[in-house]
């Protein structure tokens, strides 16, 4: 049985009364039965981000979800990640009260101090791979050795690229990694400052299509699921809020799965790719039908991934907060309500 017809999706209605009775759970602690009427929600402010490789912040954006569920008395600010970095460096300055990384990230910024939990899956994607152009003799990860790689520091594709190396006995110190954001990193491949690039969607697919680059290396099992994070402060102070932005999530992951033309025609526009590339992101390379209620199964990967930070020295705390990390990175009850 798939997970659509698994769960059962609140109904964000326009008024956020009507929103609250359908789901037929109460949007916090900090909020009253009636929350959605003036004066009544935690906040005035939610800032929130929307990122090309987490669809389903596309389509709650282009949507309004949020926005009709608190109404006039909460301002959705909406700002864009490059990348799972970007958002972890807002979400640590609290620029960000929510914002969407691969799991590999989040677990790197936990890990580091930034004080932010994990409340949903939007997706489990095979969204990274090892990228070469067209005319490149690079056939192989132990290719590489010598090579510029650019890849962006903290993110899944980088932490791709360590596990890549690996299997073939090689290390980071081996390649001449150059810290690129994504965009900029396919860039520098396609006019030759690197030989190959850790990629990531939709930008990859783009240039598979558009430059005619070529995909050496994938491993769907190195790439971990995306997160949907915020910020314990957030949580504590404004769990009303926090259950409005979950819910939404849910809302639009059964949209977006009852509608995966549509979705791929939305990430075309906001991407700016041709909708034939942003319909291989959403059909080929992000599952989007997985429970979004983060738990052991997230918690497995993060731990596979785990020694590959320690070993990369990107925590400052090693071991021992890495651990700490994996105990506490994981917030499933906003997400349990959504579903139940």
């Amino acid at each position: 049985m798939s997970t659509l017809t698994r769960r059962t999706v609140p109904a964000l209605a326009v008024g956020a009364v009507v929103m609250l009775m359908a789901t037929g759970c109460l949007a916090g602690e900090n909020a009253s039965s009636t929350s959605g009427e003036a004066g009544t929600w935690s906040t005035d402010t939610l800032s929130i981000d929307f990122a090309t490789y987490n669809p389903l912040s596309l389509v709650v954006k282009d949507q309004g979800l949020i926005e009709k569920a608190l109404g006039d008395e909460v301002d959705v600010e909406w700002m864009q990640s490059a990348g799972s970095n970007k958002a972890n460096e807002l979400l640590r300055a609290g620029a960000l009260d929510v914002g969407s990384t691969a799991g590999s990230a989040a677990l790197l910024a936990r890990a580091n101090g930034s004080p932010i939990k994990v409340v949903d899956v939007f997706s489990q994607p095979e969204w990274s791979a090892i990228v070469v152009g067209p005319d490149s003799d690079i056939t192989s990860v132990a290719d590489l050795k010598g090579k510029k790689v650019a890849a962006t520091s903290g993110t899944d594709p980088y932490f791709f690229l360590l596990q890549a190396l690996e299997t073939a006995g090689l290390s980071v110190k081996d390649v001449d990694v150059q810290n690129l954001q994504h965009a900029d990193g396919r860039s520098a491949l396609d006019g030759g400052s690197v030989d190959a690039w850790a990629g990531l969607d939709p930008i990859m697919a783009a240039a598979e299509v558009e430059s005619g680059d070529k995909l050496i290396y994938r491993n769907v099992d190195f790439n971990s699921y995306g997160f949907l994070n915020a910020t314990e402060e957030f949580l504590t102070d404004h769990k009303d809020v926090a259950q409005v932005v979950v819910d939404a999530y849910e809302q639009a992951r059964t949209w977006a799965l009852a509608n995966p033309e549509k979705t791929a025609d939305l990430l075309a526009t906001v991407a700016g790719i041709d909708p034939k590339v942003a319909t291989t992101v959403i059909t080929e390379r992000s599952n989007l039908d997985v429970s979004g209620i983060p738990g052991d199964a997230q918690l497995a990967v993060l731990k596979k991934i785990a020694p590959v930070l320690v070993d990369s020295d990107a925590v400052t705390g090693g071991q021992d907060a890495v651990d700490k990390a994996l105990d506490t990175i994981i917030e499933p009850t906003f997400a349990e309500k959504a579903a139940g």
